[in-house]
């Protein structure tokens, strides 16, 4: 009697990939833990040389997280790292980048250089890096950023935070103009106000902890799989008016 061929066993579907650009602390490095908890396969980075609390995640991560090093503001920097990537494929780029200088300054009496600094650092140079890497994500992919509900126009009643407000709606306009500029791309695209947490930035009395912001930034990032477009949402996936 001829005897039945054992089943062939299925390939592993590769793991997901996910790019990260700014984790070494806070909430990137919240995020690429995030991600490595779920599965995917992580590349992020920090600046400079000194050690992070990402490398102390990538010795728990089995080889799963791949640290590089990129300061966003200097474009040769972000050259020399997108042809590190040269070849590689991303499901998921996002950049988290931002800095803080004085809550308090208005137009009135913030420094012109630290104006420049914080819209550089919030604004230019992280949409530099979607210009730059954008081509390495597929058209099943996601390419976002982390913006802020600070940068939302509609929802400015109060007028604080004033000059890093403006840089994450200049951030958030930036990123309309790139999706306007791809119209007709099938990848999702999104712009994330993760709420207010406590980070070194967001300060000890903020409302969030890490934990309750970055579990729900994930979802949020993960329902607009497949969506194309541009969304604007919080950490629980609702939409943020811009």
């Amino acid at each position: 009697m001829p005897t039945t061929p054992a089943p062939t066993a299925a390939a592993p579907t590769p793991a997901a990939v996910a790019l990260i650009i700014g984790a070494s602390r806070g909430l990137g490095l919240a995020l690429a833990e995030e991600y490595l908890k779920r599965g995917w396969r992580v590349v992020a980075t920090v600046r400079g040389t000194a050690r992070t609390g990402l490398h102390e995640l990538a010795e728990r991560a089995a080889g799963r997280l791949e640290i590089e090093t990129v300061d966003i503001t200097l474009p040769d920097e972000i050259a020399a790292l997108r042809r590190s990537l040269d070849g590689r494929r991303f499901d998921l780029l996002f950049v988290n980048a931002g800095i803080l200088t004085n809550r308090q300054h208005t137009v009135a009496d913030v420094p012109t250089e630290d104006f420049v600094r914080l819209m550089v650092t919030n604004a230019l140079s992280p949409m530099r890096v979607v210009e730059a890497f954008e081509s390495l994500v597929p058209p099943t992919g996601t390419i976002g950023v982390m913006s802020s509900g600070l940068g939302s126009v509609a929802n400015n009643e109060r007028g604080h935070w004033d000059i890093y407000s403006t840089s994450k709606a200049a951030l958030n306009m930036l990123m309309r103009s790139f999706a306007a500029r791809h119209a007709g791309d099938p990848r999702a695209m999104v712009v994330i106000a993760p709420g207010w947490v406590r980070t070194n930035m967001g300060g000890p009395n903020a409302e969030l902890a890490v934990e309750d912001s970055i579990p729900g930034v994930v979802d949020a990032i993960t329902g607009c799989s497949g969506k194309p477009g541009l969304r604007y949402l919080d950490y629980r996936g609702g939409t943020v008016p811009w």
